[in-house]
């Protein structure tokens, strides 16, 4: 695990640069609801009454398998790889919100390859392109496989994500990087992303760079999020990759972290605001506790037709969520920003076609086909497998 005391005096010089590059410029290819620039939460000449709302959606794993590479190829016409005619079908929900953060699960090879699937992949970097062009403004980059091509797979897919304007957490080329959060403007709030791994396969971490992928370590996140908090950050959002493949319920890891995460506090004020899960496969649950939202697992958002041991297709690994929250801006100053409003919308990867599709939409639209209909049936069951319904939840489109 990473030593957070070590790293401490890294992770504020980082979060203090990172904050004043937070202050350039928006890249947003689509525009949002509202694109004026907003100013912050307790900003100079701006009262309570002022600060803006706004809505974040995460979404699941981006695993690019041998199929879904050659499926990118022949998108771009045979030369290089497009990525956007596949995340075509979800690119209206996704760029609607003011905010919205992807999972990359896989590390990025040279330009023009090789690339490889499972089971260790590099990705082709075009990746990064289509999720911009889809609407995402920062992806988690810690899972299991982030090792998979040691360093220089981690140097090139945030070369890459970079290039395109799309934010990271969870890796880095630097200590300071990677003691940095993704930092970004949504309605008048600054929010915060961090992301973490259970493991990375066995791979260790690169010779003298103990701070290559951030593995999973309550302290540490904890830690994180109140040196994200101090340096000004309105809400904190955490990524974690961890819990059972294929396995619906969450473990028994996932539930108690998730709660001792969600209890932690600051003067009264929770650390983390958010936990958006990852690397189940599947759909699992989401959940209120201690008054923070918590979505165990959104499932696989891009993925070939997937293997469930022993050896078996199992449908369940191409269906997923889109989480959607609306936070709302405290009452006064300091407090809380609070979740007005929680979503759900189920998605599913149509392997045949190799297009992701927001099933609620899709069923409007063909209102009798059987596989969309399992698909969402499938998901809102899981999703809603913990009580979320009776928390507040509901599924939107």
């Amino acid at each position: 695990m990473t030593n957070s005391k070590s790293l401490s005096l890294v992770a504020s010089a980082a979060l203090l640069l990172a904050l004043a590059a937070c202050g350039g410029p928006e890249q947003t290819p689509y525009p949002r609801a509202d694109p004026e620039r907003p100013a912050p939460s307790g900003a100079a000449g701006s009262t309570q009454s002022d600060v803006r709302g706004f809505t974040l959606v995460g979404t699941g794993d981006v695993l690019p398998h041998a199929s879904i590479i050659r499926l990118a190829h022949t998108d771009a016409g045979g030369h290089g790889y497009d990525f956007r005619p596949m995340l075509a079908g979800v690119a209206p929900v996704i760029s609607r919100a003011d905010l919205a953060i992807c999972h990359m699960e896989t590390v990025y090879g040279a330009n023009g390859g090789p690339f490889t699937g499972f089971p260790t992949f590099k990705s082709p970097p075009e990746v990064a392109a289509g999720l911009r062009a889809t609407g995402y403004d920062s992806c988690s980059t810690a899972s299991n496989h982030t090792l998979d091509a040691g360093a220089d797979g981690i140097r090139r897919t945030l070369e890459a994500l970079d290039k395109a304007g799309v934010k990271h957490a969870g890796s880095g080329r630097t200590a300071a990087e990677s003691a940095r959060p993704a930092l970004m403007r949504a309605g008048g709030a600054l929010v915060a992303q961090l992301a973490y791994t259970y493991d990375t396969n066995g791979f260790p971490q690169p010779e003298g760079r103990p701070w290559a992928v951030h593995l999973i370590d309550e302290q540490k996140i904890i830690a994180d999020a109140r040196a994200a908090r101090k340096a000004g950050a309105d809400v904190v959002v955490v990524s974690l990759h961890w819990g059972t493949e294929w396995q619906e319920a969450p473990d028994e890891q996932q539930l108690t972290l998730g709660h001792r995460l969600t209890a932690s506090t600051t003067k009264g004020r929770p650390d983390i605001d958010l936990i958006l899960g990852t690397h189940a496969h599947i759909p699992q649950a989401y959940e209120k506790v201690n008054g923070t939202w918590i979505i165990y697992g959104m499932g696989d958002q891009v993925a070939g037709a997937m293997v469930n041991p022993p050896d078996v297709v199992d449908p369940r690994g191409n269906q997923s969520s889109i989480g959607r929250f609306t936070f709302g801006p405290p009452a006064e100053p300091g407090q809380r920003w609070v979740v007005k409003k929680a979503e759900f919308v189920p998605q599913w990867m149509d392997v045949q076609k190799g297009r992701v599709v927001a099933l609620p939409e899709a069923l409007r639209r063909a209102p009798g086909r059987k596989d969309y209909q399992v698909a969402e049936k499938a998901v809102r069951r899981a999703v809603l497998s913990r009580g979320a319904a009776a928390q507040g939840l509901t599924m939107g489109e």
